[in-house]
């Protein structure tokens, strides 16, 4: 049986990437960790984690959680240095 580490160990994020997926879709964490390994493979799936990060510290914001906001924005940090928004990104192109 595998663990919910060894599910983290096998993606290219980090867990804090992926429990914002979690969070963001209101989704067990190895379903998250399945769908972020999907995201990764396009440019229009790098945005939308980007996306879905500051979508939840802004609702993180707006509920007064600071801390977790915090903890977000240090995760999209690492997201920014190790996905980068593709150059020149055009949606949909």
């Amino acid at each position: 049986m595998l663990s919910i580490q060894d599910v983290i160990d096998y993606c290219d994020l980090e867990r804090g990437e992926i429990e914002a997926i979690a969070e963001h879709e209101h989704i067990p964490v190895t379903v998250a960790a399945e769908m972020s390994e999907v995201l990764l493979c396009t440019p229009d799936g790098v945005c939308r984690l980007h996306t879905m990060i500051i979508e939840n510290m802004q609702h993180a914001l707006d509920a007064g959680h600071f801390e977790h906001v915090k903890d977000l924005a240090e995760t999209y940090e690492h997201l920014q240095r190790t996905h980068p928004m593709p150059s020149q990104y055009q949606p949909g192109a």
